[in-house]
This record gives C-alpha cells, structure tokens and sequence, in this order.
C-alpha cells in the first residue's frame, strides 16, 4: 500500500553499492529502491553474501553509497558531510552490529551502557534497571562485556537502542546469537518499540524474526526480488519501471524473456513465453 511522504522515517532511491576485492569490483546493492513508514517492522533476506549487511550499512549512514540517496526523517544522509551524518545518526537512529562486541564499550558494565546513551533530559533513576529487566538482563546490571555471553551482549545491545530513545532501529541479525527465550525477548521488546512508533529493520534469517515483522524484502544479487506483505508476495517494479518476478514466476522465462500484454481498464499485465 503506498504511504504519505509524512509517513516516510526511512528511504532509498536507486540505491548501489560498490566494493572492491582481490578478483574484482563488486556490486554489493543493485538498484534498490525502499520506502519504509513509521512504527513498522521490515526484514530484509536473502541468502548469505546477496547484499543484506552492505544495504544496512548504507541505510544506516555508515557508508555512503556509490550512487543513489537515502533520505533519513526527511534528511538526505547522502548530500550531507561525514560529520552532520553523524549529528543526524546520533539523534535519530540505532545501528545494532552482527558481532555482538561490536555494540559495546569495553570499560563500561551494563547499566552504564544504557545510562550513557540516554537522553540527559529525559533520564530518571532506574531506567536503566527497568530495561535492563525487560530485557532479562537484571541480574547482570553490574557485569563488564566481557563477562555476558554472546546472546547477553546481544540483548544489551538491542537495551541501547531503546535507552536512546531513537526514532529508528537497524539490527543485522539480531537474533543469531540467541536461545530460544532470548531471541522471544528480543523480539517482544522489538514489538514494543514498533507499537511506539519506532521503525524497525532487520536483516535476519530467523524464522522467528519473519513471524513478527509487517513486510519481507528478499535479495537476489543485490537486487530486490520480492516483498512480502500480510502474506502475499509481491513483484517488485522499481522506480524506472523494471519488474522483479517472484521465484516461481521467474522461472517459467527461463530465456529472460516474456511476452507482455497490459489491459489498463483493470490493471492486468499478462506475461506469456515467447
């Protein structure tokens, strides 16, 4: 369903991204193009290495895209300096890394990581235990990083992001470290940020995580290949009108080609081999 641009936190247009490695250039994001609304819950997959943490990174503000633009609440991460990029990342969203090491300060226990990311006006004694709680994490309010397993780590990390108060939260597979009971309260308290407005996006492949999410970007090679919403999946037509089939679909052409025909009285676009 098409969204109000006021309705918009996050956005990409013609989004690409490029690395370089020892056999080549790669292509890691093709022509993405993403329009994602206040307090929903959005996972993007796709099979290892089709471009799922390389388009977090850029949605995020961490690296800026070889072409394309990402709007961030209205803001244009990819016209701005490395430095307001950073003033707008800090005031606005949450980044959650896949190593959970990589979401914490080392000389800091738990209850002060929270602490520290929170707004100064806005802290009150014992919010941070409150999350700390609502994470499982109580009994370990005083324990350093490197004292918490991985999934603790994890949690801790995800704890930062509601302390901060951000508008916007993006986890590259947040649960993969995570039991049973500790992936269900995580996804819980990601549930609660959404139903408070908070946008969500998540790289996952956690069956899991795709239960409690509003819609499913798949990645083909970069690209987007489907989107899946309140069950039906979706072909995708990007903003210069190239069509991305379902799975199933794609392959009756196997020769890349279809015949096309379009009724635009109902809307019906028919594709027959050629």
């Amino acid at each position: 369903m098409p969204v109000a641009d006021d309705d918009l936190v996050l956005r990409c247009d013609h989004l690409v991204q490029l690395y370089d490695t020892p056999t080549g250039r790669v292509q890691a994001v093709r022509g993405v193009d993403l329009a994602i609304e206040a307090g929903s819950i959005v996972a993007i997959v796709g099979p290892s290495g089709c471009g799922k943490s390389s388009l977090l990174r850029v949605l995020s503000g961490i690296d800026r895209p070889a072409a394309g633009s990402v709007f961030l609440g209205g803001v244009e991460l990819t016209r701005l300096g490395d430095r307001a990029r950073s003033r707008i990342r800090a005031s606005t969203l949450t980044h959650v890394f896949q190593r959970p090491g990589d979401n914490l300060l080392g000389h800091l226990s738990s209850r002060d990581q929270l602490e520290r990311v929170m707004p100064r006006a806005r802290r009150r004694a014992g919010d941070a235990e409150a999350i700390l709680q609502r994470l499982a994490l109580a009994h370990r309010s005083d324990a350093m990083p490197s004292a918490l397993s991985g999934g603790e780590r994890q949690r801790l990390a995800f704890g930062r992001a509601i302390a901060a108060g951000h508008r916007v939260v993006i986890a590259d597979e947040p649960t993969a470290h995570l039991d049973g009971d500790g992936a269900s309260t995580l996804l819980d308290a990601m549930s609660d940020l959404a139903a408070n407005g908070v946008t969500v996006v998540v790289a996952t492949h956690d069956a899991r995580v795709l239960e409690r999410v509003d819609r499913i970007v798949a990645l083909r090679d970069g690209a987007v290949a489907t989107v899946t919403e309140r069950g039906s999946e979706l072909a995708v037509v990007d903003r210069s009108g190239r069509v991305q089939l379902p799975p199933a679909a794609r392959a009756l052409f196997d020769g890349g080609r279809a015949r096309m025909s379009v009724d635009p009285e109902t809307g019906t676009v028919t594709l027959e081999r050629p």
